[in-house]
């Protein structure tokens, strides 16, 4: 009998990893330690503390929205990115690192310009978009990336 294929999922709540079968990731898993939903139809907000674990520990793909309040780009990227986390969750982990709060974080990877998006795979960078994509645009990206 073969082992079943699993993803390693950090819950958005406590970033605890959880191990949940891959055919299981639609069935609304919730987290095995605080019991919450690993997955909530919302971007996960990352911070100093809570990003390299996300992008180390992910099995998933992790769409990065780098942003900042102040950017009138940003706020038209926001409801778009919103709405790919509707549609991609379960398979893709969507989160936004808020690079006024976060100036540590926009640094370390380099952000000269917002709104930038990463996607990160196996704790790798593996593709960059900088600027305001539409969703069918967004949605493209995403797919041939991850």
């Amino acid at each position: 009998m073969s082992e079943q294929q699993t993803s390693h999922v950090v819950c958005p709540h406590c970033s605890a990893v959880n191990r949940i079968p891959n055919q299981r990731l639609s069935d609304r898993p919730n987290c095995g330690k605080c019991k919450q939903p690993l997955f909530t139809g919302e971007p996960q907000n990352l911070t100093q503390t809570t990003m390299a674990k996300v992008i180390a520990n992910s099995d998933l793909p992790v769409v990065v929205d780098f942003w900042a309040p102040w950017c009138g780009p940003c706020q038209m990227m926001g409801p778009i990115f919103s709405q790919m986390t509707v549609e991609l969750e379960p398979y893709v982990r969507m989160a936004k690192v808020n690079t006024e709060q976060e100036q540590q974080l926009g640094a370390q990877f380099g952000i000269r310009s917002i709104p930038t998006l990463a996607i990160f795979k196996g704790g790798k960078e593996v593709a960059r978009q900088s600027g305001v994509l539409q969703p069918a645009q967004l949605k493209a990206w995403i797919q041939a990336n991850s």
